[in-house]
């Protein structure tokens, strides 16, 4: 801590003393002493915390700019502290944001345009032990919300990478042709003509503008309370992650969404092989054995596979003629668990693989969430319209890295 603020900090507190000592008509001897004693150390601290401002003024002016050079942990800690419910009564009442909720929405807007509050994505993860609602003396005690059910994400199993990213485009150069090996034929021959480093681009473009709406009601704002603030940053985080989760896997590339894995494996390179049979080990064996043989993977563990609920199912209900092993056994004694989620089409299955510290997709994400509030479309009935806009896209640097089953069908 700085000393001009510590001392700035013990001016208060002696300041605070001699008010309760200067309000006595008839101090005592000691209390005499006291506020000479404090009035002295008063006068002096006001010599030092001048000569601390002039020694510190150099730290000062580097301070001005802490927010632009604030490390990842700083920041992370500041958004720890961000308040949904300053930026709900923000645009409900006008109320002025405070403290760190404050200092991130002016870094926010330095570095991008938003018509109304942005809202940081980490703000909208949940935290525990956080806003637990006060009782009261009334006739109905109201509790934590009860949330929404929504899927947990499909996407960050299979090994997507989720990017932030503050403005532009972003752009992943990859090699597609480069050197070659070869030996000489004779004692003075070349060892092998010389072969171009070629590279393709895959861009994250922040052309893909989505929105999460709310209305809040006014009955809703007297009932949550303090809890609303949870409720909200709870239901906008689960409402735009499972969109995100969908429009990677599912994403039309039409319409405004960005292109996903299945309706893009043409584009992106994606091998998709439709099977045309009952789900079994061999179907996916034979895909773990594609990754190898193209030197992308050395064991069956470094698979992620996403499938459908109905395709374990099967799987789990496949035995081995004789044995009370089934084909779900099979496949994850090899591979581990895989992830099963509603996103993925019927009869579909999705195999990737990180290599080389390389993920298989990419979502980007454009600055942070932009709350917008509507106060007048439901003017009538005091209800208050949020929507949440994101800015995202979706691309899968290197094709070969994802495979694609079809046609699986029940046993």
């Amino acid at each position: 801590m700085l000393d001009s603020v510590k001392i700035a900090r013990r001016q208060s507190e002696i300041r605070q003393q001699l008010s309760a000592l200067v309000g006595k008509t008839e101090p005592s001897e000691d209390e005499t002493r006291s506020m000479e004693a404090l009035d002295a150390e008063y006068r002096t601290n006001e010599t030092r915390y001048r000569a601390a401002l002039t020694a510190e003024d150099t730290e000062r002016r580097e301070a001005g700019a802490d927010l632009e050079t604030r490390s990842d942990k700083d920041w992370s800690d500041l958004v720890g502290r961000f308040e949904l419910r300053q930026v709900a009564f923000a645009i409900d009442e006008g109320r002025a944001l405070t403290g760190a909720t404050k200092e991130v929405v002016e870094e926010l807007r330095q570095h991008g345009g938003y018509r109304g509050v942005p809202v940081p994505f980490a703000a909208l993860e949940q935290r525990a032990g956080e806003t637990i609602a006060e009782d009261q003396i009334k006739p109905k005690t109201y509790r934590n919300v009860i949330d929404r059910i929504f899927p947990n994400s499909v996407a960050a199993r299979l090994g997507i990478e989720r990017i932030q990213i503050e403005r532009g485009e972003l752009a992943f150069p990859v090699a597609t042709s480069g050197a070659v090996f070869g030996w000489q034929t004779t004692e003075l021959g070349n060892v092998g003509g010389p072969n171009p480093y070629e590279t393709t681009e895959r861009s994250l473009t922040p052309d893909h503008t989505g929105g999460a709406q709310m209305v809040i009601s006014r009955k809703a704002l007297m009932q949550a309370g303090r809890g609303l603030e949870d409720a909200i940053r709870r239901d906008l985080s689960a409402v735009i992650s499972a969109e995100l989760d969908r429009v990677v896997i599912n994403g039309t590339g039409t319409g405004g969404q960005p292109l996903g894995i299945i309706p893009g494996a043409a584009t992106y390179g994606i091998t998709s092989t439709p099977v045309g049979a009952a789900a079994s080990w061999a179907a996916f064996r034979a895909e773990i054995v594609a990754f190898m043989e193209s030197n992308q993977i050395t064991s069956a563990n470094a698979v992620n596979l996403g499938l459908t609920p109905q395709i374990w199912a099967d799987l789990d209900d496949a035995l081995i003629s004789g044995t009370a092993v089934s084909q779900w056994d099979r496949l994850t004694k090899h591979v581990g668990t895989p992830s099963l989620s509603n996103v993925i089409p019927d009869n579909t299955a999705i195999l990737t693989a990180t290599v080389q510290g390389i993920a298989p997709g990419y979502l980007g994400l454009w600055g942070g969430v932009d709350l917008i509030r509507d106060p007048y479309t439901k003017a009538q009935s005091g209800q208050l319209v949020l929507t949440g806009l994101v800015t995202a896209d979706f691309t899968v640097p290197r094709g070969m890295q994802t495979r694609i089953l079809t046609g699986l069908t029940g046993g």
